[in-house]
């Protein structure tokens, strides 16, 4: 063999070229520092093809035992940590065939016949995300689980309901609770289809064109537990919206988590004191020492920024791409790969700071007032007959004259109630109780013993078929 045989006919496009790739371009084309990760999916690929490869009669008997267990010891390689990676390794699939050429010979050149990168790298970045789902599929059914056994304890815990960050209405502890548990029951909703939606297998499409060798793509599919074949060899190279759907996903759930961690940061805080996070996942000040810091929930915030920072830049990258394959697409890989992993720390984060983090019932209770019960006074004058809007009206003024005249609502005497409406009678004392407030909301979705009680029950049956 030629010197220039040697630096440029053993890689799997070589042939054609008489000059080294330029230092500049092989740092940049060269991805196995990243997709080095996918080593198991590719050598998994790799045997499932070869078995197609034998039943096509493309390759002996012998050659296929022996590409089999030539992969089985570069796997092995990997597992323990002794697979070396050279130079001329561009990509985790040239350095797998490279290595079992190495422990084989000649006869592992025939694995790669009718398949292209263009496939393959695809096929490994869908099996690859199937299986990391799944990880994160059991982190979030271990969150909600969490989330209802602490609705379920705490439910008799009274705190304020916030809209625009001011004092609404009387809720429960659980309620808030639960409205973030329906948030992540619905992401995990939504990446179970999606996990479903991409299990189509894009393996034996060429490199855009197909596969002329008779290979049973179906019977392939099934082998890699894919649900069916792609049914277009150019649209299957080509695309990457599972990647796109799988970053917007964790953008979005990212969003929710970090509307937890907001409401954690501020209910945390002295001026509310609703809630102390565990020392585990606070933090000091280097400065001054009376300081606890929920840094772990504000990390929880600001990393969803950095999430959504990798989705918007794949989506710009896919849309300056033509149809089928190009390069472009090796950017899929590290924004996916760095989403999953500050997403799966993000939701473990999460887990174990709101199952540890504690509830102050008592200063939960003591930050109702009475005048979070001003809507409660407007039904109770629409029980009595009088329009919504009218009765809006009545109250609104209502407050405003306590505000003006520094009386607090619920001490204002009945004659003076009477001024502004005739349906005001004795039994508008019952009004001033939180508790009969909260449990008036019994319709589902309320905040009442009854609605909440209903939520629990809902998520438990909905826990026992989950993965």
């Amino acid at each position: 063999m030629t010197n220039k045989e040697e630096q440029f006919g053993e890689k799997l496009w070589g042939g054609r070229f008489t000059e080294n790739m330029s230092s500049s371009l092989k740092k940049l084309n060269f991805s196995i520092d990243i997709d080095k990760r996918m080593y198991r999916e590719d050598i998994e690929g790799s045997i499932a093809y070869s078995e197609s490869l034998l039943d096509a009669k493309l390759l002996t008997t012998d050659e296929y035992k022996s590409i089999i267990e030539g992969l089985k010891k570069v796997q092995f390689e990997w597992d323990n940590d002794e697979f070396e990676i050279k130079s001329e390794d561009e990509d985790i699939h040239t350095a797998n065939e490279r290595r079992l050429t190495e422990i084989i010979g000649t006869v592992a050149r025939k694995m790669h016949v009718g398949r292209s990168r263009n496939d393959q790298t695809t096929t490994n970045t869908k099996m690859w995300l199937r299986k990391s789902i799944n990880s994160i599929l059991i982190i979030i059914t271990e969150i909600i689980q969490m989330l209802v056994t602490r609705s379920e304890k705490e439910i008799e815990i009274l705190m304020p309901g916030y809209t625009h960050l001011q004092r609404a209405q009387p809720v429960r502890w659980s309620h808030w609770l639960l409205s973030h548990t329906w948030s992540l029951k619905n992401d995990y909703d939504k990446l179970l289809q999606m996990k479903q939606n991409l299990n189509v297998c894009p393996l034996g499409s060429g490199a855009l064109a197909g596969n002329l060798l008779g290979i049973d793509r179906e019977k392939l599919a099934l082998k890699l537990e894919f649900d069916s074949a792609s049914s277009n060899s150019m649209h299957s190279v080509g695309d990457r919206d599972y990647v796109a759907e799988f970053l917007f996903w964790a953008s979005l759930t990212s969003i929710h988590l970090s509307k937890i961690a907001e409401d954690v940061i501020i209910y945390s805080s002295e001026e509310f004191g609703f809630i102390k996070l565990s020392d585990s996942f606070s933090t000091g000040s280097s400065l001054m020492p009376q300081k606890r810091n929920p840094d772990s929930m504000e990390l929880l915030r600001g990393k969803s920024g950095t999430i959504l920072g990798k989705c918007f830049g794949f989506m710009v990258t896919l849309k300056g791409t033509p149809s089928t394959y190009n390069k472009d697409l090796q950017e899929d890989k590290e924004a996916l790969f760095s989403t999953f992993d500050i997403f799966l720390e993000m939701l473990r984060t999460a887990n174990e700071a709101l199952r540890t983090l504690k509830v102050n019932k008592n200063k939960c209770g003591d930050s109702l007032n009475y005048n979070m019960l001003a809507t409660d006074i407007a039904y109770y004058l629409v029980k009595k007959g009088i329009p919504f809007r009218d009765a809006h009206n009545i109250v609104g003024k209502i407050v405003t004259y306590a505000e003006k005249n520094i009386i607090a609502i619920q001490n204002l005497p009945l004659q003076q109630l009477q001024i502004f409406s005739s349906a005001f009678t004795t039994d508008v004392k019952n009004i001033w109780n939180f508790e009969n407030s909260v449990e008036q909301y019994k319709t589902e979705g309320g905040t009442s013993l009854t609605a909440v009680r209903g939520q629990i029950e809902e998520l438990k049956n909905w826990l026992k078929n989950c993965v």
